[in-house]
């Protein structure tokens, strides 16, 4: 059996927020908003990731543990509103005294970047300084995948990025761009932010991780791939026994495995009922990797970070 790692224990999977944005940029509200509306969603940790402007603080008395962050961006030939072209990197990182490289208020200068792989000069430094990166909103960006698969180190994109989804209808799910670079054998998983500027884009994305609450232990499991993504749907099990992958789930009206060259059938309710909690398909045998996609009744996703079934696959 290959259990996928947010399942492994019976823990209670940890609610956080990857991608916020603040007045300390150009969000609408003030981080003690922020921080009390996540708190009153029932998040238990969020990142606060100003443009260039990095965060360890909490603000205000919401209990949530804060992870130190921001957001990074660079500049494409052609990019200029409303043409975009870009790289937006989001930096995530542990608490001053366990190693990380920045201060707090640090600020940073955005970039222009002469072609695509530019960025790993940034995706360098932030590395060197113990962050762990996430390349966000591609759609919104305008990076098809070619123009960032060359990038080394990032443990994660975005599948769903409320803000970019609420105002221009792209980065609602972005698993087939997510599915050309697990098929390279890349290890890279998948996370729904909010980066919300707008107060009521706050709280429709979100991450569940299986971790003690603390910044290390939380670092460690995102790393790691103990998580899965979601905008409402729980997943409560997914693993692959004796070839045939196994998912169970909140009730959903579809749920469907996903591998980039495999079109596996969906699973919906029997005449007769009304959602599906669990389902399981045979998993073919060229497949490196196998993740799961469950929808509910409102369309609403959830996201299982994919199990390796290929012991080839790098970083």
């Amino acid at each position: 059996m290959k259990r996928q790692a947010a399942f492994i224990d019976t823990r209670k999977l940890l609610k956080g927020a990857l991608h916020c944005h603040t007045t300390r940029s150009d969000g609408r509200g003030t981080p003690e908003e922020v921080l009390r509306k996540h708190a009153e969603h029932g998040y238990d940790f969020v990142a606060l990731t100003d443009h260039r402007y990095y965060n360890f603080a909490n603000y205000g008395d919401a209990p949530l543990t804060i992870i130190p962050g921001m957001e990074m961006d660079g500049n494409m030939p052609g990019a200029g509103w409303p043409y975009v072209h870009c790289h937006h990197i989001v930096s995530i990182g542990p608490e001053k005294a366990q190693g990380n490289g920045f201060e707090q208020d640090q600020r940073f200068e955005s970039l222009r970047l002469s072609k695509p792989e530019d960025t790993q000069a940034l995706l360098d430094k932030l590395h060197a300084a113990n962050n762990l990166t996430i390349y966000c909103h591609p759609e919104w960006s305008g990076t098809p995948v070619r123009e960032y698969e060359m990038l080394e180190g990032n443990f994660a994109m975005e599948l769903w990025n409320s803000g970019c989804a609420v105002e221009d209808g792209v980065d609602v799910d972005n698993g087939h761009d997510w599915d050309e670079l697990l098929a390279q054998g890349k290890v890279i998983y998948g996370v729904a932010t909010d980066d919300g500027h707008a107060m009521s884009q706050h709280c429709l994305g979100w991450v569940r991780v299986n971790a003690e609450n603390n910044v290390s232990a939380i670092l460690d499991a995102l790393k790691n791939g103990a998580f899965y993504a979601s905008c409402g749907p729980e997943i409560y099990d997914f693993y692959v026994e004796n070839g045939v992958a196994h998912v169970k789930c909140s009730p959903a009206a579809v749920v469907q495995f996903r591998h980039l060259n495999v079109p596996y059938r969906m699973t919906k309710p029997a005449e007769g009922e009304t959602a599906v909690t669990e389902a399981e398909i045979k998993v073919n045998m060229n497949t490196g990797y196998i993740r799961a996609v469950v929808t509910d009744a409102e369309g609403r996703r959830a996201w299982t970070s994919p199990i390796f079934l290929d012991a080839d696959a790098e970083n």
